[in-house]
């Protein structure tokens, strides 16, 4: 189980890393980039249940990815 772990625990770290956090204004970012208003880039952020389903009508798509609250911030 520790490995499993470990392995999520170095995929989140990576997403971290790879991606700008837009917050809140995630589903209008990805729809600028899904229509080529802005350069495609990797993003991630916060959208409800309901913005995510209209984001996958539109042919959006996105992944659910649970941050720990402690990689969010700096690490000490």
């Amino acid at each position: 189980m520790a490995d499993i772990q470990a392995r999520w625990l170095q995929a989140v770290q990576q997403v971290m890393r790879d991606t700008e956090d837009v917050g809140e204004r995630f589903p209008e970012e990805a729809r600028r980039i899904h229509y080529g208003e802005v350069a495609q880039r990797g993003i991630r952020g916060q959208a409800t249940p309901e913005q995510r389903a209209e984001l996958a009508d539109e042919g959006i798509e996105v992944l659910p990815l649970p941050i720990p609250a402690a990689l969010k911030g700096p690490v000490q």
